[in-house]
């Protein structure tokens, strides 16, 4: 279950349109279904274009152009694919980098304004056409140099993700006063559902259009629209896609969901007295410092979590050369067993406790890391054994390909797990009369060293150039996460009524 702010009050001036509580519906009323849908609408663009289909693409012209420049000329072929595929990787995540940046500096300022300021649909339609108009560019990443420079669709690619981010804060904003108190955990889920939905029916659309009757003729004798895949343009077509289905289905958003904001207010006056609530509220959490480690801990192994999610795509789709129909096999593989991880996680901390259970989780994800990094092309576990080819059909043809494919299973079920379970462990820690101020630093949290993993592995991919290297480093973070974890005091377990 989310963890919701408390439904606001409306004001007594009526500034607001905001009915009484009990009276605000259900999650398949319009105000709620308009929530959801919202995610339906911007979720594709993180899933296709940030992790799956865009990136790994991008970070593939990036190698090859690196290749073909003759950089690389006194290097065997075998070494010089490595470094171009390192490089690949290190730009990738030098894009996650930036992004997390800017998001760390102004996203906590964006959300403590939120509340006091004015109308958010507005604020949300400028964040939106940002977002639309970026993933529209990204069309022009042609890989035979014709289109963008690689340093001009990494800034659209920055801008994009900043975009993404500032409107997931607002969208959040606007949820408390979307349906009664009752029914917000449900509205929340909805979302969620419908955002993965909806991205997993894009991927089959790339399947199906463009991917499969390339390779086979089948559904369609040719690849729809004149789409040339020889030429990748069904994996750059997917941000104009995007772009599209953003305008398209947010039409509900705005039509039914309520804004909450104050018509007339001063968003000047509403980030200045944000930003004082912030700093108020960061001075008064160091009277906690069993909190502020825990929090330091989250800060960690939330950043390793999200960098491993979002790279390890461009990393497999560099290193084995998976095609656009195995990295989508693999993102909705990611999306079925992520739903399964939040009923995990719930389960582990009756069982566990909340620390236990986080600390086995994020023990989870780095035994899953180190087992990814254990398989190569060539061999598996480190060596041990030779990979071997299982069968000659389209995808999946070797025993490598087969056992990273079942690694995404434990790394989404423990990924999300991780999340149910650490604000669980905020609510054991923070006192009940100040829970709500301790998630807002919860939620600072989760921005502030957002840049920090892919950092660390952009750094790491360059250093040795190593893109298997380069993803080792995420371990660091998850090792110094448990490390500061271990060091929170729990106290006793909470109890838990009898089923």
């Amino acid at each position: 279950m989310t963890d919701l702010p408390a439904a606001r009050p409306p004001e007594s001036s009526g500034a607001r349109d905001i009915p009484p509580a009990a009276d605000r519906g259900g999650a398949l009323d319009k105000p709620g279904l308009g929530w959801a849908i919202f995610e339906w609408a911007r979720n594709p663009y993180y899933v296709l274009i940030n992790i799956y289909i865009f990136a790994p693409y991008f970070g593939e012209v990036i190698g090859r152009q690196m290749l073909e420049s003759g950089a690389l000329a006194g290097l065997d072929p075998a070494r010089a694919e490595a470094v171009a595929g390192a490089e690949g990787l290190a730009t990738i995540a030098s894009v996650t980098k930036w992004a997390g940046f800017v998001a760390a500096l102004t996203a906590p300022f964006l959300g403590a304004a939120l509340d006091r300021g004015g109308r958010r649909k507005p604020l949300m339609a400028f964040f939106l056409g940002i977002l639309a108009l970026a993933s529209w560019n990204l069309w022009y990443a042609a890989p035979d140099g014709t289109g963008y420079a690689i340093a001009t669709v990494m800034t659209v690619m920055v801008f994009g993700h900043v975009s993404y981010t500032y409107s997931e804060v607002t969208h959040n904003a606007m949820l408390s006063i979307s349906g009664r108190p009752q029914a917000l955990p449900m509205i929340s889920g909805l979302g969620l559902g419908l955002g993965n939905l909806a991205s997993a029916i894009m991927l089959l659309a790339i399947i199906g259009l463009f991917a499969l009757p390339a390779m086979t003729g089948w559904p369609l004798a040719e690849p729809a629209f004149g789409i040339d895949v020889g030429a990748d343009e069904h994996r750059r077509l997917v941000g104009p896609l995007t772009a599209v289905w953003i305008v398209l289905f947010v039409i509900p958003f705005f039509l039914w969901a309520r804004d909450g904001g104050t018509p007339g207010s001063s968003w000047r006056r509403a980030f200045r007295s944000g930003s004082q609530g912030l700093f108020n509220t960061l001075r008064r959490a160091s009277e906690n410092w069993n909190i502020l480690k825990f929090l330091g801990a989250r800060m960690l192994y939330a950043d390793a979590m999200i960098a491993l999610l979002t790279l390890s795509a461009t990393y497999v789709t560099l290193f084995f050369k998976w095609t656009v129909i195995e990295m989508a096999v693999y993102a909705i593989f990611s999306s079925l067993f992520a739903f399964f991880g939040g009923l995990v996680g719930g389960w582990l901390d009756r069982v566990l406790g909340p620390k236990r259970a986080l600390m086995l989780e994020i023990t989870m994800m780095l035994a899953t890391l180190i087992l990814q990094l254990s398989i190569t092309p060539e061999r598996l576990f480190f060596g041990l054994l030779e990979n071997t080819a299982v069968w000659d059909g389209l995808v999946f043809q070797t025993m490598a390909d087969i056992i990273f494919l079942c690694t995404i299973i434990p790394l989404a079920i423990s990924a999300t797990a991780s999340i149910s379970s650490s604000r669980s462990m905020l609510v054991h820690l923070a006192p009940p009369e100040r829970i709500g101020e301790f998630f807002g630093l919860y939620a600072i949290a989760g921005t502030v060293t957002v840049w920090l993993g892919p950092l660390l592995v952009e750094l790491f991919a360059r250093w040795f150039d190593s893109q298997r290297i380069g993803m080792s480093a995420i371990s660091v973070l998850f090792l110094l996460g448990l490390g500061v974890l271990a060091t929170v005091r729990a106290g006793k377990m909470p109890e838990y009524p009898a089923d």
